[in-house]
């Protein structure tokens, strides 16, 4: 009768150390899991800093452009009688080349940020639109431009 409650004895001892290993395996398992949305969601997260980053790099593109064409376009008014007339629109075309400038630097800013980002979860601006409007503003810099030349002194 010794050697059955021995064996059982020693199965018990066996058995208690490999339930806790066993329950040990499937927290590391579920904590895996955690990491690894965890990281996926650090991931998600950095591609959407990265879109919202190059929209705001885009907006400023476009500030800088409209505040030089404004600024261009009023450098007539702001200057007449102060400089020589040929320096009035040497600065005028050179700001509203630069708002132009502007213009096209926004959207290839847009379009071509560096390293393809992780596939964000936020909408992107479509990049017809951003050609579109940017191409607007583009023409009508050129058309001060031809403005600040051809137009009234």
């Amino acid at each position: 009768m010794n050697a059955p409650s021995s064996a059982e004895s020693q199965v018990r001892a066996v058995a208690k150390p490999a339930a806790k290993l066993a329950a040990s395996a499937e927290k590391l398992e579920t904590s895996s899991e955690r990491i690894e949305d965890s990281a996926d969601r650090r991931t998600e997260l950095a591609a959407d800093r990265t879109i919202l980053a190059a929209e705001r790099t885009y907006a400023a593109w476009v500030r800088t452009g409209l505040l030089a064409l404004a600024s261009g376009i009023g450098a007539r008014k702001l200057l007449d009688g102060i400089v020589p007339d040929w320096l009035i629109s040497a600065n005028g075309s050179l700001l509203i080349l630069f708002s132009a400038f502007c213009f096209v630097a926004a959207v290839w800013r847009n379009l071509n940020p560096g390293p393809p980002p992780p596939q964000p979860s936020v909408p992107q601006i479509k990049p017809w639109l951003l050609i579109a409007v940017n191409g607007f503003l583009a023409l009508v810099s050129l058309a001060a431009l031809v403005g600040l030349w051809a137009g009234p002194s």
